[in-house]
C-alpha cells in the first residue's frame, strides 16, 4: 500500500500548526505584509534590501559570491533574532519556522534552533504549501456550518449585534472585524489599513478552522465587496441560502448608531468629503456639494438622514432582496433604542427562538 511520506524529524505539515508554541516567518516583511499564518511573528533572516541585494549578486556576479553574502547577512539576523525577540524562550519552546518554499532560509533559522537545543521544525513547503492548503480548504469550510444571517438596514447594529452574541456566548463569523472595514463607502478605519485579499482569507481560513460544526454560527448579511477584499463566493453561496434575521429599527436610532460607528468623521468633515466623491456617479456633484456642506456646518443628523434616504437605503433594499430568499420569512428582532441592554435584549431574544444557549 501507497503512503504519503511523513516529514522529516525537523519538518512539519500545515496540518501540524496547533502543535507548536510560536510561528516564526522568516521571509522579508514586504512578503509578510502581503500574507502569513495568522498568528505567525514576523523574524526575517534577510531584510527586503537584503534579499534584493542578494538577487542582484546572484544575477550579475555569481551564485557563489551571492551565498557568500546571504550567509553572512542570514547569520547576523538570526543572531539578533536569538539576542532579543527570543532570549527568553525556555529550553522547552517548540517553534515552527517557514519562507517561501521551505528551503534555505527556514532551514538555516531551523537548524541554529535546533543547535542550541529547541525542538524546532521547518514547515514543509513554506508559505506556498500553507496557501495551498487554504484555497483547497476555504469552500469546504464555509459549507459545513448552520448560518444564521443578520440582515438589516444600514445602521441597524447589525456589527454590534454580533459582538453582544458572542459575548453571550454564540459562535460569531464578523467579516468586517477581519477585513478592517464596515462595508460602506465610508467604511474605511482609522489608522487601521486593510488586509491584502490572500491576508484575509488566510484570516477566515483561521476563524472558520476554530468554530464548532455542531453549532449555528451569526454572521452578518454582506455583499461580495467588503472595502478592497472579497467574500470567497462559496461563503456568499451558503450565507444566501441560510435563514436569516431581520432587525427592525427606527430611523432616529440608526442614526444615532452611525453617528457613534463613524465619529471619526464628525471632527473631520475634509476626510469625509474625499469619501463623499466616490458617489459622484451615482448623486451627481450637486447632491455631493450639499453634503459636504452639511458636514462642514455640523449638520449631522440631517445629513445622516439625508444619507440613508437617498443612498444607503435604496442600495441595501435592492441588494438584500435579490440575495437572500428567505428574508420574508425570517425571525424580527426589534432594537428599541442604541443602548447597550437593547442590544442584550434582541441577542437573548435571537438565541432563545434558535435554542442555543445562553450565558
Amino acid at each position: 500500500m501507497n503512503q504519503t511520506p511523513s516529514p522529516a524529524r525537523d519538518r512539519a505539515t500545515v496540518a501540524q500548526l496547533p502543535e507548536f508554541d510560536d510561528i516564526i516567518d522568516a521571509r522579508t516583511p514586504a512578503e509578510f505584509a502581503l500574507d502569513h499564518i495568522p498568528g505567525a511573528c514576523n523574524l526575517p533572516v534577510l531584510s527586503d534590501d537584503e534579499r534584493a541585494r542578494v538577487g542582484t549578486l546572484y544575477k550579475q556576479v555569481s551564485p557563489f559570491s551571492a551565498k557568500k553574502l546571504g550567509g553572512a547577512l542570514v547569520t547576523a539576523n538570526i543572531s539578533r533574532h536569538l539576542e532579543h525577540s527570543l532570549h527568553d524562550r525556555p529550553k522547552s519552546w517548540r517553534p515552527l519556522v517557514y519562507c517561501w518554499r521551505g528551503g534555505k532560509r527556514s532551514g538555516a533559522f531551523t537548524h541554529v534552533l535546533r543547535e542550541i537545543g529547541w525542538d524546532a521544525r521547518a514547515l514543509e513547503g513554506g508559505y506556498k504549501a500553507f496557501r495551498r492548503t487554504v484555497i483547497a480548504e476555504l469552500p469546504a469550510l464555509c459549507a459545513r456550518f448552520r448560518w444564521h444571517v443578520l440582515c438589516g438596514l444600514t445602521g441597524s447594529g447589525k456589527s454590534r449585534l454580533l459582538g453582544m452574541l458572542e459575548r453571550l456566548g454564540a459562535q460569531v463569523l464578523d467579516l468586517e472585524q477581519l477585513a478592517a472595514h464596515r462595508g460602506s463607502v465610508l467604511g474605511n478605519l482609522p489608522d487601521e489599513p486593510q488586509p491584502t485579499q490572500k491576508l484575509f482569507e488566510s484570516l477566515l481560513w483561521e476563524r472558520l478552522r476554530r468554530l464548532d460544526p455542531a453549532r449555528a454560527v451569526y454572521v452578518e448579511s454582506e455583499s461580495k465587496k467588503i472595502g478592497a477584499v472579497q467574500a470567497p463566493q462559496a461563503l456568499l453561496d451558503a450565507m444566501w441560502g441560510s435563514p436569516c434575521v431581520q432587525l427592525v429599527v427606527e430611523r432616529a436610532t440608526r442614526v444615532r448608531l452611525l453617528k457613534d460607528e463613524y465619529a471619526h468623521f464628525l471632527s473631520d468633515a475634509a476626510s469625509l468629503g474625499r469619501q463623499l466623491d466616490c458617489l459622484v456617479q451615482l448623486h451627481g456633484h450637486a447632491t455631493i456639494e450639499r453634503w459636504k456642506q452639511m458636514a462642514a456646518a455640523g449638520e449631522w443628523d440631517a445629513l445622516v438622514t439625508d444619507l440613508l434616504d437617498r443612498h444607503y437605503d435604496p442600495a441595501y433594499t435592492r441588494s438584500i432582496l435579490s440575495h437572500y430568499p428567505a428574508l420574508p420569512r425570517a425571525q424580527r428582532v426589534r432594537v428599541d433604542s442604541a443602548d447597550e441592554q437593547s442590544f442584550v435584549a434582541a441577542a437573548r431574544a435571537m438565541l432563545e427562538e434558535s435554542l442555543e444557549p445562553v450565558t
